[in-house]
């Protein structure tokens, strides 16, 4: 178990990773909080309405804004940094794992509601 969690820790602390993720932030997130900022301290009300909107927006349950933050820092992992290829292996991983239980779910709901009828 804790070779586990200090492989996590290890992926997450990744500085490449770290680098990544904070410009995918910045790409989906963090304008809207520079602009709220700036907006607020000049008093310029077209700057805190769309970046108000756009903030209230994320602050939604059903805003997908943390998938696609992800998914960016993931493309800029691999457009950036092509020959890092310890972090590209375990996200490589991490996809096949995931479709392979994705495809194991719909293969238990279709037997599951196959033999119901």
């Amino acid at each position: 178990m804790k070779e586990k969690i200090r492989k996590i820790v290890q992926f997450i602390t990744n500085p490449r990773l770290l680098l990544c993720i904070a410009i995918a932030w910045m790409i989906t997130n963090g304008w809207s909080y520079i602009l709220f900022a700036i907006g607020g301290y000049f008093e310029i009300p077209w700057m805190l309405g769309i970046a108000g909107a756009y903030l209230a927006f994320l602050w939604l349950p059903v805003s997908p804004e943390k998938l696609i933050t992800i998914a960016i820092a993931i493309a800029l992992l691999r457009w950036l940094f092509p020959n890092d290829t310890k972090t590209l292996a375990v996200l490589r991983r991490l996809h096949t794992n995931i479709k392979r239980k994705v495809k194991e779910h719909k293969d238990k709901k279709k037997a599951d509601t196959g033999s119901e009828e």
